[in-house]
């Protein structure tokens, strides 16, 4: 989009013929020269490019770009001879208004209007996790969904920001073309008791052809203490520590093994680094899972257990088990559970939060990264690679 120069010291604009502005008629002799892009009059600027103001034999003094009377982002360049905006939102127009000031003190003042191009094919954010003011574990990752593909990876990538309280190290990473997840270093988890903000400046993001980002979005949410559990299947013991210290521990039965699938034992707790996604009142528990649903069958089962946290989409619980206290510290005798007692289940039900931290240990079957919410089980060089831009990123 060419741009227009804005010559003079009037503050009246031009015909709108989206030539550019000129003000002042043929000009002044030593009054600063200002450059607009788009021009004004322009009814198909490009959202991505936003708004450029340039300013030569002097200052930019003042730089304002609205849309509906209010302020769109903007940065003055260090030596104040341009601005630059952000992207700007699809099928909308704008006013620019700039001041410019020459070192023997003469002025120039222009205003411009233009329009940006529609959205043929807009992109929006449709579901963020965790949700707005929800309090969380220490290990929450920050999922991010849009309602289609995006071909642009690094443009959107590059709109997305992480903001907490206390800093932490993440990187951000694609798991689809609709999806990116930002979690912290492995080993770092975030700071408890903060809070933590995405915002994802989307309006004006090419993301595409054809496709922009119509309107930002903003979520915040708070990390609430530090909730670890370590549980060991070879000694069938759990421990909570709370903000470093342990808080309770006691006696779990875990996957007793002995039903293998393809080479992997379907009857084993996974070892790993879990986090919790949910928590259920009730949950009903069937043997359908492996194809058993004959009532007659030695492996069938049909069971509504109180008090289950899950922790992975492989159908892992840490739930109560009442019928379970001869097993609880002596034998693992779960489908791959981890079961507890009823009192302990209803307390650790009570207290903890999606994105709290188990880490399960002991067992011969691995945990997948993406089997739930178990990101960290990616090492974090690799997880890095997964960012469009392949880079960490520092909040704070």
């Amino acid at each position: 989009m060419a741009g227009a120069v804005l010559l003079l010291t009037t503050a009246c604009s031009g015909d709108g013929d989206g030539g550019g502005v000129t003000v002042g008629g043929n000009g002044e002799a030593g009054a600063p020269q200002v450059t607009v892009t788009p021009g004004n009059g322009d009814g198909k600027a490009k959202p991505e490019v936003g708004v450029q103001v340039t300013v030569t034999g002097g200052t930019l003094e003042q730089v304002t770009v609205t849309r509906g009377g209010k302020p769109v982002e903007g940065a003055m360049a260090n030596d104040k001879t341009g601005w630059k905006s952000r992207t700007l939102k699809p099928g909308s127009s704008y006013q620019v208004n700039a001041v410019a000031r020459s070192p023997k003190g003469k002025t120039t003042t222009v205003t411009a209007r233009f329009s940006t191009l529609k959205a043929a094919n807009p992109l929006a954010v449709t579901d963020v996790t965790p949700s707005a003011g929800e309090t969380v574990g220490v290990g929450m990752p920050i999922m991010v969904t849009f309602n289609r593909a995006v071909g642009d990876r690094k443009a959107v990538e590059q709109a997305l920001e992480v903001r907490s309280t206390k800093p932490a190290v993440g990187a951000w990473y694609w798991v689809s073309d609709t999806q990116v997840i930002f979690r912290t270093q492995n080993g770092q988890y975030w700071k408890p008791n903060q809070r933590v903000s995405l915002k994802a400046k989307l309006a004006g993001v090419k993301a595409g052809a054809k496709v922009y980002g119509t309107n930002d979005f903003t979520r915040s949410f708070k990390i609430g203490n530090s909730q670890i559990t370590t549980v060991s299947t070879k000694t069938k013991r759990a421990v909570m520590k709370v903000n470093g210290k342990v808080r309770k521990q006691w006696k779990i039965s875990a996957g007793k093994g002995g039903r293998v699938r393809n080479g992997v034992d379907t009857y084993l707790t996974t070892s790993g680094i879990h986090l919790t996604m949910s928590k259920h009142l009730v949950e009903r528990m069937t043997s359908a899972w492996m194809g058993v649903t004959d009532k007659k069958h030695p492996e069938y089962y049909d069971l509504k257990l109180p008090h289950a946290v899950r922790i992975s989409d492989s159908g892992e619980y840490l739930h109560a088990s009442p019928d379970r206290y001869w097993a609880f510290g002596r034998v693992n005798a779960s489908h791959g559970c981890v079961n507890m007692p009823p009192p302990i289940a209803a307390w650790y039900y009570g207290v903890t939060n999606r994105g709290d931290v188990v880490v399960i240990t002991g067992s011969k079957r691995g945990l997948a990264w993406n089997n739930g919410w178990s990101y960290y089980q990616m090492p974090w060089s690799k997880w890095v690679k997964g960012s469009a831009l392949d880079r960490t990123v520092t909040t704070g």
